[in-house]
């Protein structure tokens, strides 16, 4: 437990020394995100904000694990290595889709088959239990991607995308803490520690964005954590049994992950590219809506706080009924701040149309 709490401090104190540093340099050689009317922000900010969080977790996880513990450690840390260098190319010179789709998918190459770290059991989650290799290969895949997108598409606004991983590393953290994988819960408070020395700059007005190379980090680590949660659920290495591990995990990730499949899917029905560009996501209805950019973050965090927590005292339901609950209180939230937008659009446009007429 010591030992968890020192790479928390570790990577807490390492991302909140050099982020300063890397402003510095971001601004001297011109390393901005340019405000545009797709973007929620209208002055230059630097995006190299990854590049502290990168630092904070390697250092401390490397420093702090112990690999006779952990084997699977040098396949983790080759992944996230990867797509830090996926994203911060990304964020200096824009890449095409296709070619930071095929960092993630080779990331997830090696953790899948050179680490292991798969999911091989569905627990009874829509009748289905212990699954074939290819088949496990597979959704493993979707699975590591899928989040990894997930958290990438939502860092659209000040501490969203930082508050929501804050929220699962922490759920999925104290859970290894608690059930003895002291490894994990070192993986886990170390990007803790690092989100919360981001967040202190990246509070609005922001001074740094996370970017690409942040959104991806933190996007693949959670997918580690995810099904490792899972796994270990698996062969009942924990003082805190868990019914449906699967249906638990994906509810903790519900926010970024359902809001991902709709925006895809509007965007398919609508035959666009899923990964054209657009403000269809919900914080940016919530920004459409008046909300502002620290409160909407607050908000979708304090959803994201309360699902957890609600998820953990039902753990003992089915997980179809979790995932279904789940859906139905995302899809009430998204109709509810869509109105509000709507509404807010409309009473915009009347009064442009008064002033027009005076």
């Amino acid at each position: 437990m010591i030992v968890t709490f020192s790479a928390f401090f570790t990577s807490f104190i390492l991302t909140f020394v050099s982020i300063p540093s890397i402003i510095k340099v971001a601004e001297l050689k011109h390393l901005y995100d340019d405000p545009n009317e797709r973007k929620s922000h209208s002055v230059k900010v630097p995006t190299l904000g990854g590049l502290g969080i990168f630092a904070g977790v390697i250092f401390s996880l490397t420093f702090w694990s112990n690999q006779s513990e952990i084997l699977e450690l040098q396949y983790i840390i080759s992944s996230i290595i990867i797509l830090f260098f996926i994203g911060i190319k990304d964020d200096i010179v824009p890449l095409v889709a296709a070619k930071k789709l095929l960092g993630q998918v080779i990331a997830s190459a090696i953790l899948i088959h050179w680490g292991g770290i798969r999911i091989t059991s569905f627990y009874g989650l829509l009748g289905v239990y212990d699954i074939g290799a290819a088949s496990s290969y597979m959704l493993s895949f979707f699975a590591i991607i899928g989040i990894t997108n997930a958290f990438n598409l939502i860092d659209g606004i000040n501490w969203l995308a930082s508050g929501l991983s804050l929220c699962s590393s922490l759920f999925f953290g104290t859970w290894f803490l608690i059930s003895g994988h002291y490894q994990y819960s070192i993986l886990s408070f170390s990007l803790c520690g690092s989100l919360i020395g981001f967040m202190y700059y990246n509070r609005t007005p922001a001074r740094i964005f996370m970017g690409d190379t942040g959104s991806l980090i933190v996007g693949i680590i959670n997918s580690i954590l995810a099904i490792k949660f899972i796994e270990f659920n698996r062969y009942g290495y924990s003082p805190v049994p868990l019914m449906s591990s699967p249906a638990i995990a994906i509810s903790i990730l519900s926010l970024p992950l359902f809001d991902t499949v709709r925006v895809f899917t509007n965007r398919i029905f609508k035959r666009k590219s899923p990964f054209s560009a657009d403000r269809t996501h919900i914080h940016h209805y919530m920004l459409q809506a008046g909300v502002g950019h620290t409160r909407s973050s607050i908000l979708l965090i304090f959803y994201t706080s309360l699902v957890s927590i609600i998820t953990f005292k039902l753990r003992f339901i089915e997980g179809e009924l979790l995932l279904v609950g789940n859906l139905i209180i995302y899809s009430s939230l998204i109709m509810i701040v869509r109105k509000f937008s709507r509404n807010k659009n409309i009473s915009i446009e009347k009064m442009c149309a008064a002033k027009n007429r005076t």
